[in-house]
């Protein structure tokens, strides 16, 4: 049988966001959120975007709500749809910036295979950016119910202890991930297979 580690991620992560929930009274920026961060721990600069976008959105649809009526159902769709358009936004220009700064002329001196090595490097970087579609907006959503910095310490601690929890679980499963540059799938390859 082979081992799904999106899935147990996410797995876990429910476990740790419920107890963190009922053992600290915060939550962890969505049930699923968590899971998807601690596969990405080792990719700062997709976590980082990824919050970025968070942070956005909320400050976009927290303007929004001062000219128009936003609360309850149309407040979560409006973060899931403004996080949705941020994500695409950052995205684009991540990858716009990280293409441009891309220098195409190796060095003379450059062994073939460290040639390799970079342009797989550069390639990782320009394959960075937001994890999934709708994790900003969930993030979002609870940094609107809860407050920034307790949403934020409770993602991270969480998201921290999943991956924690995964090394000592699956550690050969885990390595093999982060050495497989495309092994972990975005929420809309999850959505379509």
């Amino acid at each position: 049988m082979e081992l799904n580690l999106l899935a147990l991620s996410i797995g876990v992560g429910l476990v740790v966001s419920l107890l963190f929930s009922e053992i600290f009274g915060l939550a962890a920026g969505g049930l699923v959120v968590p899971g998807y961060i601690a596969l990405y721990l080792t990719r700062p600069i997709d976590v980082g975007v990824t919050l970025a976008a968070a942070l956005i959105t909320f400050f976009l649809v927290r303007i929004a709500s001062t000219f128009i009526i936003v609360y309850g159902r149309r407040r979560t769709a409006l973060m899931i749809l403004v996080g949705y358009a941020v994500g695409v936004l950052l995205n684009s220009a991540l990858a716009a910036l990280l293409e441009s700064a891309a220098q195409p002329v190796a060095p003379a001196n450059v062994s073939p295979e460290e040639a390799a090595r970079l342009l797989a490097s550069g390639r990782a970087a320009i394959e960075s950016g937001v994890i999934g579609y709708i994790v900003p907006g969930l993030i979002a959503i609870w940094l609107d119910r809860q407050g920034v910095v307790p949403t934020l310490a409770s993602l991270l601690t969480s998201a921290i202890v999943v991956r924690l929890i995964l090394i000592l679980a699956v550690p050969e499963d885990l390595q093999w991930y982060e050495a497989t540059p495309d092994a972990i799938p975005d929420v809309e390859e999850i959505q379509a297979g």
